[in-house]
């Protein structure tokens, strides 16, 4: 039988879908315990393509007959030996194309909801790496909000939409992914906005995004209003779009709060985030739908596939926003953060614009899952 390549678009669908799909991955151990291609009724096996070399047999027993194998690998290779062995043992198989690497980089575009006069929110759902992207849409005109550097589908989105991107935003200076705000900027000719405390030490132009800028996308009455919310880092700022939606980066997320230590302040940050958390976003309106800039576990996803979930039902589940004690805070804070994120600081310096690999580089120092948020 001929061995099929499985894209990362279909295996997005079929975590999109809730359908089931048997995973072998045949990295190392520490690999595949650290990141894998998650799914809400996914199966796992995980042999190291290393102790395959000598044959499949011992296997074939342990994968089943009755749902769909994929093979994955870090880059595609090792995978696609793998599953012509199986092949030649009558297996039907597949692999993920691209690998984990092409996994990380594929974004799911979902619609969120209807806006004010005919327009529309966007969430682009990046299932490897667990980024959220978002893309405002009304009236001809287009604003994104913490693209990743995976620019085409953003743009290309924008045209199918016959809306010209005027505005791009991040939230904070991103530490774990590479924004791709400003090269769509550049591309488009659109307004590049950022926090000014987080960009002290950038080297290009940029628009000082601050609380209570107020930005118009198309004709409509939609407005993006900006809301200082620091804690994460020093310059995060949130967004309220069209009194129904709050973009809270990576300050809040479904189930957890933001992480205040990758720019080496976490002892200091922490108050801000606590301040922001508690207080900023206490003064909201509870109807409000955070839809933030990460998720940490699939379980995230509702069924429409998009992340998010009403401000009231947040204050009433997220443990990080029910700890009364300030001193209790801070220790659940800084005692259980995970692993820094892959190359961190090389990120922070690629979005600050003081260093400029190539693209090759770029995917290697995103390897890895999200670590933006506090366990």
């Amino acid at each position: 039988m001929a061995v099929k390549a499985m894209s990362p678009k279909e295996v997005a669908k079929k975590v999109m879908n809730n359908e089931e799909l048997f995973i072998l991955d045949v990295r190392n151990v520490d690999a595949f315990e650290d990141w894998k291609v998650e799914g809400h009724t996914f199966e796992y096996l995980n042999i190291p393509y290393f102790d395959l070399l000598d044959g499949v047999e011992e296997i074939l027993e342990k994968l089943p007959k009755d749902k769909d194998v994929l093979v994955v690998c870090a880059k595609e290779g090792s995978s696609v030996m793998v599953a012509e062995m199986l092949s030649d043992e009558g297996l039907d198989v597949s692999y993920l194309e691209g690998g984990m690497k092409a996994w990380s980089e594929h974004l799911e575009p979902v619609k969120v909801g209807d806006l004010t006069d005919g327009g529309e929110l966007y969430q682009f759902v990046r299932l490897g790496k667990g980024c959220l992207s978002y893309m405002v849409v009304s009236n001809g005109e287009a604003a994104v909000v913490d693209a990743t550097r995976m620019t085409d589908i953003f743009i290309n989105f924008a045209k199918d939409k016959n809306a010209e991107i005027t505005n791009v935003f991040d939230t904070h200076l991103h530490a774990d992914h590479i924004s791709g705000g400003r090269k769509i900027a550049e591309a488009t000719n659109a307004t590049y906005w950022l926090p000014p405390k987080d960009a002290e030490e950038v080297t290009f132009e940029y628009a000082a995004l601050e609380d209570g800028n107020k930005v118009a996308i198309g004709n409509s009455t939609i407005d993006i209003n900006a809301l200082y919310s620091p804690g994460h880092t020093i310059g995060s700022t949130s967004f309220v779009i069209d009194e129904k939606y709050l973009l809270s980066g990576d300050i809040l997320f479904v189930d957890s709060i933001g992480r205040p230590d990758l720019a080496g302040k976490a002892e200091d940050w922490v108050a801000d985030l606590r301040e922001s958390l508690y207080k900023r976003y206490k003064n909201l309106s509870m109807e409000l739908t955070v839809l933030p800039a990460h998720f940490m576990i699939i379980d995230e996803l509702n069924e429409d596939g998009t992340v998010g979930e009403k401000l009231g039902t947040l204050f009433a589940k997220n443990h990080g926003l029910n700890i009364e004690d300030e001193e209790e805070f801070r220790k659940l804070v800084s005692e259980n953060l995970p692993p820094q994120p892959n190359a961190y600081q090389e990120i922070r310096e690629t979005n600050m614009g003081k260093i400029t690999p190539d693209d090759e580089k770029q995917r290697e120092m995103e390897i890895g899952p999200n670590r933006c948020a506090v366990r």
